[in-house]
Parts: C-alpha cells; sequence; structure tokens
C-alpha cells in the first residue's frame, strides 16, 4: 500500500449511503453470533464463564485492532483499510462454519474481532464527508448501519441455526456471513470512493503520530466522553453476552427466540439512530440526548431484573435498553469527532472506539463470574449500578468546535 494522494473531495450523499451498506453487512457477522454463540460453546462444554470469556475474546482483539486500523486509515485512506477488514472477517466465517471444538470457536471470534477494528475507520470516513452542522446525523447513519446489521442479524442467526440447542445448525450462518462478506467488499470496491484527502508529500505531524493514552492525556474532554463510553458499553457487554444463557435458565429458550428478542431491542435502537437523532439533536443537543439515552439504558436493565417469570417485562426493559442505546451513540461519536481536526480524526476516533472496544472486553468477562456467583439477575444490577456514573462524565464533557 502506499499512502492515500490527494483525490477530488466525493459527493457526500453517494458515499454516505455506500458506507451505510457496507458498515451494516460489516457488523451483520456479528449479530448472527449473538445468538448462537453461547450454544455452540455449550456444545462444545463450556461453562457459562468460558462462554462469556469467547465472546469477550472478539472484544479484545477489536481493541488492539481500531487505533492500528484508525492510524492506518489515517495513512493509507478508508478503502484499502475497508477491503482488507472484510476479507479477513470472511475467512473467519469460513473458520466458524467448519469449527468442531472449543479453540476452533475462539479462533474465529479473535480474528473476526481483529478484523472488526476498521469501524474506527468506518467512522472517520463518516466524518470525512460531513460538515460540523452534519456530523452528528452522518455518525447516526453509520450508528444505525451497525444497529441495522446488528439487528438484521440475530433473527437471521436464529433462523439458520434453528431454535433447539443440541440440534442447532451453524453451518449455514457463518456461510451466510462470509458471503456477505464478499458483497461488501464488492461494494466497496466499486461504489465507495475514497474519503481521505491528503497531500502525498506531507509528512505526517506529531499529532499525527499520538497514540491512543496521548490522545486522552492531551485532550480531557475526549477522555471523559471515552470514559463514559466505556462505562454504557460495559453494561451492553454484560447485557448481549448473558441474555442468552439467562433466557435458556430462565425459559427455556432456543437461539431462535433470543435472536428475536434481541432484535426488537436492536429495531428501537435503529429507529433512534436513523430517525429521532436528527431531529432531538437540534431541538435539545447531542449532550442531553446522550444523557438521556443513559437514563433509559439504567431503566431497561432494571426492568430485566426485575422480570421474574414474565417474558413481557423482560421484552419491555430490551425495547428500553435498545432505546437508550440508539440515543447515547451517536451523540457521544460526534461529540468525539470535534476533539479532532482533518489529520487525525482517523486516529482519534480509534482511539474513541478502542474504549468501546475494552468494555464489551470487560462486560463479558464480569458477566459469567457474576452469574455464577450472584445468580441470574446480578448482572443485570450490576450493569445498571456501572452505567449511572457516565451520567456525571457526560454533564462535564461540553461540546466545543
Amino acid at each position: 500500500m502506499s499512502p492515500a494522494t490527494q483525490t477530488p473531495a466525493p459527493a457526500r450523499v453517494p458515499s454516505l449511503r455506500a458506507l451505510f451498506v457496507v458498515s451494516m453487512i460489516d457488523v451483520l457477522g456479528f449479530g448472527v453470533l449473538i445468538p448462537l454463540v453461547p450454544y455452540m460453546a455449550h456444545r462444545f462444554g463450556a461453562g457459562p464463564s468460558v462462554t462469556t470469556a469467547i465472546l469477550g475474546s472478539y472484544s479484545l482483539c477489536q481493541l488492539l485492532a481500531a487505533p492500528l486500523w484508525g492510524r492506518l486509515s489515517d495513512r493509507y485512506g478508508r478503502r484499502p483499510i475497508l477491503m482488507s477488514s472484510l476479507l479477513g472477517a470472511c475467512l473467519s466465517y469460513v473458520i466458524l462454519g467448519v469449527a468442531d471444538s472449543l479453540w476452533m470457536l475462539l479462533a474465529a471470534r479473535m480474528l473476526a474481532g481483529f478484523m472488526a477494528g476498521n469501524l474506527a475507520a468506518a467512522f472517520a470516513y463518516a466524518s470525512d464527508v460531513s460538515t460540523p452542522a452534519t456530523r452528528a446525523k452522518s455518525m447516526g447513519m453509520v450508528g444505525a448501519a451497525i444497529g441495522i446489521g446488528f439487528m438484521l442479524g440475530m433473527p437471521i442467526g436464529g433462523v439458520l441455526a434453528g431454535n433447539q440447542a443440541q440440534s442447532a445448525n451453524f453451518l449455514w450462518p457463518a456461510v451466510a456471513s462470509a458471503t456477505l462478506s464478499l458483497f461488501a467488499l464488492a461494494l466497496v470496491k466499486f461504489r465507495l470512493p475514497e474519503s481521505r484527502v491528503r497531500q502525498a508529500e506531507t509528512a505526517p505531524t506529531p499529532s499525527e503520530r499520538e497514540g491512543p493514552l496521548t490522545l486522552l492525556r492531551q485532550r480531557p474532554r475526549l477522555l471523559l466522553l471515552a470514559s463514559a463510553a466505556l462505562l454504557v458499553t460495559t453494561a451492553q457487554g454484560i447485557l448481549e453476552s448473558i441474555f442468552a444463557l439467562w433466557a435458556l435458565n430462565r425459559f427455556g429458550a432456543g437461539p431462535r427466540t433470543v435472536g428475536f428478542a434481541l432484535f426488537g431491542a436492536a429495531l428501537v435502537a435503529v429507529v433512534m439512530q436513523g430517525g429521532l437523532v436528527r431531529v432531538l439533536v437540534p431541538r435539545i443537543g447531542e449532550r442531553a440526548l446522550a444523557q438521556a439515552g443513559i437514563a433509559s439504558y439504567i431503566v431497561g436493565l432494571l426492568l430485566v431484573a426485575l422480570a421474574g417469570d414474565s417474558l413481557m417485562a423482560a421484552a419491555l426493559g430490551l425495547l428500553f435498553c435498545g432505546g437508550g442505546m440508539g440515543a447515547f451513540s451517536p451523540s457521544v461519536s460526534a461529540l468525539a469527532s470535534r476533539q479532532s481536526h482533518g489529520g487525525n480524526r482517523g486516529a482519534v476516533m480509534g482511539t474513541y472506539q478502542a474504549a468501546t472496544s475494552l468494555a464489551r472486553v470487560i462486560g463479558p468477562f464480569v458477566a459469567g463470574p457474576v452469574y455464577a456467583f450472584w445468580g441470574s439477575n446480578s448482572p443485570f444490577i450490576a450493569a445498571a449500578c456501572i452505567t449511572v456514573p457516565a451520567i456525571l462524565l457526560i454533564r462535564r464533557a461540553e461540546p466545543t468546535g
């Protein structure tokens, strides 16, 4: 690869539309496996703590890769990074489809996580083709695409696998995900113009060489925003990683039931990100919307924890969680992007994405032991407690730019 050279600015609307589809398909594979991995691990003899650790391994690799992908996208352009990561994701699905042991399952999830670090490049692309006035809208579109991929992946995975834990088919979900990744790769190749405009002869500035910790030290507001995202996403990681086991033990639910239950929460998040955010941000601002989203997420977690044997109460709690995350994610992403300039936007968004990736590591590794030692409802209560301080962090992080 060679550094990106100066090119004409791409047409914003077509670029965002293509990016929307690419991001949606990219996350689809992750969504497909949310209701399936616990059942795959169970088939290979894993307990709750090991099962959630496998889910966490995906995010651990994403954490390590996100700053790298963001920095490479600043240097070489967004398209090469998106294409490389999609090809790697396709390979991970092939490994998953032929997995016949816990180690192969773990290897597939780790490779997929490393390749998922390209989300930093996707957010940087959206920021490249946006103005300050439209940045929240563009971030919301990418967030909505991620939400749609996550949303569609769960019922697709559940339907393809079936609803019986012992006889679930895991090959067809893997084949579907690999095929879609190849389609997205072709879409980037032929339909997504490069957004990164940079002089080939321009040497990287010191700010472009800043590491994640340096960026956080020098940008206190970015540190506050990343910390808030860390807390909220940790709670989300707890919910997502333990919900299938909780539903299996509480209601005897299989992959299909879990997939459609999580589909409802994701649908609410997508509606919020794709439509309501653009209406609410001009009226109340990104900071207030992010705080409202946190409050909604806390209410949802408590409803799930207190649901007892009521499936309707649990479903209502998931809807509150979906709406809260749909309001929080694009608002805080937009605030974080304002802590950058054109030359280091990928690095800044990669650092922010690393915070959410770290949270997705912490959440699953916490969820399993908490579930095992303190009971089935305790992970949701713990997640609600973790989320509360995020409201104060957002309050302190005044928007800039």
